[in-house]
Formats: C-alpha cells, structure tokens, sequence
C-alpha cells in the first residue's frame, strides 16, 4: 500500500535528514531522529504522526 505523502518541503527535507540519520547510526532510536527532525524542520503533530508510520512501515 502506498502512502501519501503530505505536501510541503520541510517534511520532505525531514524524510531526506531522518533517512540519512538512520544510515549513519543505527544505534540511535527513531522515535529520537524524528524527534530531533520535529524540531529541526518545525514540523507540525500531523507532520510527526505522518513521520512515525512513514518510517516504522518502511522499517518491516
């Protein structure tokens, strides 16, 4: 099933910064990446739920 991706650019430079994270280290917990991507981006709740099930459905 594919997902939508919700328009704007700071989530998909979010999705871009989360990925590359994730890649450089595998020890750090998602839910802190995207934490830390909330902030960095200024993302709104809608955008972070968005961020959760993108990356934890991705992850299976």
């Amino acid at each position: 099933m594919a997902t939508a991706m919700p328009e704007g650019e700071n989530i998909q430079k979010a999705i871009k910064w989360i990925s590359a994270s994730l890649e450089d280290s595998t020890t750090q917990p998602l839910h802190m990446v995207i934490e830390k991507a909330v902030f960095k981006f200024d993302l709104s709740p809608k955008d972070t739920e968005f961020l959760m099930g993108f990356f934890r459905n991705h992850k299976k």
